[in-house]
C-alpha cells in the first residue's frame, strides 16, 4: 500500500516507519517542516501541512491508500490554559483538516487509522474493565477524545474505513517509562496515591505491531483498544520495575505531591481506566508482550 503519515517525527512514528516500509509498504509524511531531520530517510515523499490551518494539498494524497494520523500536541506536562488549547485544537481542528483533505481527495484513501487516547473514558471509571463500547466520561481529556473521534466521522460515512486507537501507555524507550526510571534506580519507584489505580500499557513493539493490524486487517473498524491483555495497578506495576532493577519499591509518593509536581495531568496518573484487550484479540492479534514484567525485562 501507498501510506501517508502525520506524526512522522513523533517517538511512535519514527519506530512506525521502518515497520511500515520492511512489510513491503511506500510511505509518504505530512509534516509542518517536510525538512525536518528526524523524519525516516526512507520515506519517499514529504509534504508540508500545517494542521490548523487547513487541509493537506490535493498532491499529498494522490494514488494514496490508507492514512496513519498520529500528530498531536503533547499531554505531558504542566497543562496552563494555552497547553489545554494546544492539545484540543491539535487534535480536533487538525483531525477535521485531515479529513476534509480525504474526503476532497479522488479517490479517497480507503483507510484512516487515527490516534485517540485511553482519556476518552474519563477519570471515574474504578475497577471496571472497559470495553470499545463504554461510555465516554465528562473531564477535559475525554471531552477532547470524544471531539476528536467526533472529528473523523464524515470520513466513515463517506465509506472509508476508520480505525481509532484509544492508546493506553506505552512503554519503551521514549514517554512514561525513562521518566520513572532515575527514581527507581535509587529505589524510590512505590506506590502512588495509594497505588490502587489500574494502569494499562503497552510494550513499544506491540504498538507497531497494532498499527500494522489495524492497516491490514480489513475487518477492524471503530475504536480499538491499544493496550495489553494484562493491565496491573499501579502498586503491582511498581514492584515489577523494582525486581526487573533489583532495587526497592516501597517508598510512596502521595497524590497531593504529584499534583503540586505537574498540576491537573496528575489525575490521569492517579486515576487511570482499565482496558480490555478483547477487541485486539478476537481481531487475529497475538501480543508479542501481553504481560507486563517479561515486557520491561526486555526493554530494560
Amino acid at each position: 500500500m501507498k501510506v501517508l503519515l502525520t506524526g512522522a517525527t513523533g517517538y511512535l512514528g519514527r519506530r512506525l516507519v521502518p515497520a511500515l516500509i520492511n512489510t513491503g509498504h511506500e510511505v509518504g509524511a505530512l509534516s509542518s517542516d517536510p525538512a525536518n531531520p528526524r523524519l525516516h530517510p526512507a520515506i519517499a515523499q514529504s509534504f508540508p501541512w500545517q494542521p490548523l490551518a487547513g487541509p493537506p494539498a490535493p498532491e499529498s494524497l494522490e494514488g494514496i491508500d490508507a492514512v496513519i494520523h498520529l500528530a498531536g500536541e503533547s499531554v505531558r506536562g504542566r497543562w496552563s490554559p494555552a497547553k489545554k488549547q494546544a492539545i484540543h485544537d491539535s487534535r480536533v481542528t487538525g483531525t477535521a483538516n485531515l479529513v476534509a483533505g480525504l474526503l476532497a481527495a479522488d479517490p479517497p484513501p480507503g483507510v484512516l487509522v487515527s490516534g485517540s487516547a485511553m482519556g476518552y473514558y474519563g477519570l471515574e471509571t474504578g475497577d471496571a474493565l472497559l470495553t470499545e463500547n463504554a461510555a465516554p466520561g465528562s473531564d477535559f481529556l475525554a471531552r477532547v477524545g470524544i471531539e476528536w473521534e467526533a472529528a473523523t466521522a464524515p470520513a466513515a460515512a463517506a465509506g472509508i474505513r476508520v480505525v481509532l486507537l484509544r492508546t493506553s501507555l506505552v512503554l519503551g524507550g521514549e514517554g512514561a517509562l525513562p521518566a520513572l526510571l532515575p527514581a527507581a534506580r535509587f529505589g524510590l519507584s512505590g506506590p502512588i496515591a495509594g497505588g490502587r489505580q489500574w494502569w494499562s500499557w503497552t510494550h513499544e513493539d506491540d504498538v507497531t505491531g497494532l498499527l500494522l493490524h489495524c492497516l491490514e486487517n480489513d475487518a477492524l473498524t471503530g475504536p480499538l483498544n491499544l493496550a495489553a491483555p494484562e493491565p496491573v495497578r499501579q502498586r503491582d506495576f511498581a514492584r515489577s520495575l523494582g525486581r526487573v532493577l533489583r532495587r526497592p519499591a516501597f517508598m510512596p509518593l502521595p497524590g497531593f505531591a504529584l499534583r503540586l509536581m505537574i498540576g491537573e495531568f496528575a489525575e490521569g496518573v492517579i486515576r487511570a481506566p482499565r482496558l480490555s484487550a478483547g477487541k485486539a484479540l478476537e481481531s487475529g492479534y497475538r501480543f508479542k508482550f501481553p504481560e507486563l514484567e517479561p515486557a520491561l525485562r526486555d526493554l530494560l
